[in-house]
């Protein structure tokens, strides 16, 4: 949570970097972990009752850190954590569909798509949206839906368009592109 990492990062830095290896005690050759034991760990915490201990444990070291006052205004409610990961889930999953329908047209007609495709497809498309950094601010965030959303149209006329090789629009991946719009617009 520190470094805003997706639990699938996590686990590449646990395999990688000494600094996580050192953190979690490990030797240096431990080949680390699959991503979905970090989820588990969490639900194991909750079913034993463990999370609250864990919470009043660095309530009172942050307090003896003088980073949490004792009379200050809390809040006990995750509504606003919850929006923000769906949001960014929404994101995600956005950007995913369109890379996969980018990805299956690139198969059947790289030629069709690389006169269409705008340079910045390159950058913005070519990683998993689960291996980049969200934007944090809500403007931000939906700006690039914005801009997703715009580049999944782009893609949507030109497949429909006549002069669009016929098979581009027999493909499962534009089909869950053009269902996906649909349910987001």
């Amino acid at each position: 949570m520190r470094e805003n990492l997706s639990d699938r990062q996590a686990a590449q830095a646990v395999q990688g970097r000494i600094d996580w290896k050192y953190a979690l005690s490990l030797e240096l050759t431990d080949p680390g972990f699959d991503f979905s034991i970090l989820s588990e760990f969490r639900d194991r915490l909750i079913r034993g009752g463990v999370e609250q201990q864990i919470l009043d444990l660095m309530l009172s070291k942050f307090q003896e850190l003088k980073l949490l006052s004792a009379r200050g205004k809390q809040r006990t409610d995750s509504t606003h954590i919850l929006a923000v990961v769906r949001e960014l889930t929404r994101l995600e999953h956005l950007g995913e569909t369109l890379r996969y329908a980018l990805n299956a047209v690139a198969e059947v007609a790289p030629t069709w798509l690389k006169s269409l495709a705008p340079s910045e497809w390159y950058d913005r498309y070519s990683r998993r949206f689960e291996d980049t950094r969200l934007p944090k601010k809500a403007s931000e965030r939906e700006a690039k839906a914005l801009t997703i959303g715009a580049d999944g149209f782009n893609l949507l006329d030109a497949i429909y368009c006549r002069t669009a090789p016929f098979e581009l629009r027999q493909l499962p991946a534009v089909e869950v592109l053009r269902q996906v719009w649909l349910q987001q617009s």
